[in-house]
């Protein structure tokens, strides 16, 4: 296996593309290898690691299906609705607390 080749931050060359750069492009690695890694110098710790992928092998994203659509619908319903009363909290539950906050902190909401 050859070894990637290394660049300093902000000198990668034309034609490379970090995931979120891909991704604002409307693109998608598309199963490639990475193709570079660009490291951003730090003091006191190793450097900042960022993978490059090569924007001519890039695909385009794949467009959302009515189905897809349901189901990211499905779970973000589910991350909203608290386990111990039942009900959409309209916020998506803290996973520190477990359940809403009326529910996690009932001496606060007792009327």
């Amino acid at each position: 296996m050859a070894a990637l080749p290394v660049y300093r931050w902000r000198l990668a060359p034309d034609g490379y593309a970090t995931r979120r750069q891909l991704r604002a492009r409307g693109l998608r690695p598309g199963g490639q290898d990475v193709a570079a890694q660009l490291e951003r110098p730090r003091r006191r710790r190793g450097p900042l690691v960022a993978y490059l992928y090569r924007i001519d092998l890039a695909k385009p994203v794949r467009p959302m299906t009515p189905a897809r659509w349901a189901a990211l619908d499905k779970a973000n319903t589910a991350r909203r609705t608290c386990p111990a009363c039942r009900r959409d909290a309209g916020y998506v539950i803290p996973t520190t607390l477990g359940t809403c906050v009326p529910c996690a902190t009932p001496e606060q909401y007792a009327a």
